[in-house]
């Protein structure tokens, strides 16, 4: 089981109604609620691990994640209210966010929401941010211990998915972030978030800089271009898949989804498992990948792939 730890949100994306105008249409979002549906779809046993509100929308995000299969034993549901994520992007741009997120549920989760184990066929957890950034406390601080405590037995997976407009001080947020570069057992990080982050450095030596401070993998995703990856002793490309394209929200979501995914099933998601890792096995991981994130690129909105449409 991959148990996906984070966020959960409403995105409202922009939708063309009478005459032209523009209104906003609400979809369960978060780049780790995401993540969850997308491993779920693809028919991987997936939980999620967070803090939901027990508003309407509350409702609308845990009703979205029972009805694509995603295991609700660690879902807390609080009074406080959901984060909302209003997003714009212009053709051929990353989207942009706007976050109303303070005191909301999901950055209220609580220690005794922490369960004190796991059952033994976990074998992965998925930390991602967005929304909440890696130096937002005490949801931040959560899950740094979960994944201290956890790091020994099972694969911790990590997604930083770069939020600039939600980041105060860069040099503390990058302080935490690095340190989630060293208790990652693997990454999946977007070419624009090494840009960002790491400014005059090309981002596949950021990348690589990153494989070296011991993640067992870091997975660079390209957009249209594809995606690369770098382990201890095997490096691998692979280009992007063309399609018509909708929108782009939720593709780096997908992408990670399918990855866990397709590490997985070929018997790749545990430590020995990514030390043995041919180029080929990242090549057709990363494909299967690629693949299911154009599936999403057609749809508007955050809508990943099932198992039947990537056959």
């Amino acid at each position: 089981m991959i148990v996906v730890c984070g966020e959960s949100l409403i995105d409202f994306l922009p939708v063309s109604v009478d005459a032209g105008e523009t209104a906003y249409r609400p979809f369960p979002g978060g780049s780790p609620y995401n993540v969850a549906i997308a491993t779920a779809r693809l028919d991987a046993p997936t939980a999620f691990l967070g803090k939901i509100s027990s508003d309407a929308f509350g409702d609308l995000l845990a009703g979205t994640l029972s009805q694509n299969g995603v295991d609700l034993r660690w879902l807390a549901r609080g009074p406080e209210l959901t984060t909302l994520a209003f997003v714009t992007a212009a053709p051929g741009e990353e989207p942009r966010y706007a976050f109303y997120a303070e005191g909301a549920a999901d950055r209220m989760v609580a220690e005794t929401d922490i369960p004190d184990t796991f059952p033994p066929d976990v074998t992965c957890l998925h930390v991602g941010f967005g929304a909440v950034t890696p130096d937002v406390d005490p949801v931040s601080r959560r899950w740094e211990a979960l994944a201290d405590r956890e790091a020994d037995q099972r694969i911790v997976s990590f997604d930083p998915n770069v939020r600039p407009n939600m980041v105060a001080d860069k040099q503390a947020y990058l302080k935490r972030l690095e340190g989630w570069v060293d208790r990652a057992t693997m990454i999946k990080v977007s070419s624009a978030d090494l840009r960002w982050l790491y400014p005059g450095t090309a981002p596949e030596r950021a990348a690589e800089t990153w494989c070296g401070r011991g993640p067992k993998l870091v997975v660079m995703t390209r957009g249209a271009y594809g995606a690369m990856a770098w382990g201890h002793r095997v490096e691998a490309e692979v280009n992007g898949a063309r399609v018509e394209v909708v929108d782009t929200v939720g593709a780096g979501d997908t992408f990670q989804g399918a990855l866990l995914v397709g590490l997985a099933e070929r018997g790749l998601l545990t430590r020995d498992g990514l030390d043995s890792a041919t180029k080929g096995d990242l090549e057709d991981v990363m494909g299967f990948a690629t693949r299911a994130a154009a599936v999403n690129c057609t749809r508007a909105g955050m809508d990943p792939p099932r198992r039947s449409e990537l056959r």
